[in-house]
């Protein structure tokens, strides 16, 4: 009989979990204007750019905004959904967020947002990281790595600057 308080490496402990190994999804771009600019475009102004026609728990007609400690997206019928908990604020340098749009914390995964002055204006990179904490982490970290590039050049466009 095993010991309950063994240390001793169960069956396929040495098989690495594949979640691990995921690298983040890591997105930068350069908008025009300061740093503070893009901050608030990007956090005060989300409803304004974000494409919910493609990203989005209830689809075009709701819209997503930032509020106390978490994003939220709204549909026109008065629903609400969670999309993420803010535990890092630190305006208009970054945020940190349990992302988990369209499910619950339970399958959360980590999204950092910083803003950087540049020569051009606004360098904002987008660092998605901690697929373990997704259902399907796999799919999860695909579907992210196709979707914040289209994201964010929406945000550019709104910002002024290039989509490519």
């Amino acid at each position: 009989m095993e010991n309950l308080f063994s240390h001793a490496p169960g069956p396929g402990a040495n098989e690495p979990d594949p979640a691990v190994d995921l690298d983040p999804v890591i997105c930068t771009l350069v908008v025009p204007g300061s740093v503070s600019r893009a901050f608030t475009g990007f956090t005060d102004h989300t409803h304004l750019w974000w494409p919910m026609e493609t990203n989005s728990v209830f689809g075009p007609g709701s819209y997503v905004e930032f509020e106390e400690n978490l994003i939220l997206e709204t549909a026109d019928d008065g629903r609400t959904t969670t999309w993420g908990t803010i535990d890092d604020w630190q305006p208009p340098l970054s945020f940190h967020a349990s992302w988990y749009p369209g499910t619950t914390a339970l399958w959360s995964t980590e999204l950092r947002v910083a803003f950087r002055a540049v020569n051009e204006g606004t360098e904002v990179r987008v660092v998605h990281d901690g697929w373990e904490g997704a259902e399907d982490p796999t799919v999860t970290r695909a579907s992210y790595e196709k979707g914040w590039p289209e994201i964010l050049e929406r945000f550019a466009r709104f910002m002024g600057g290039d989509a490519a």
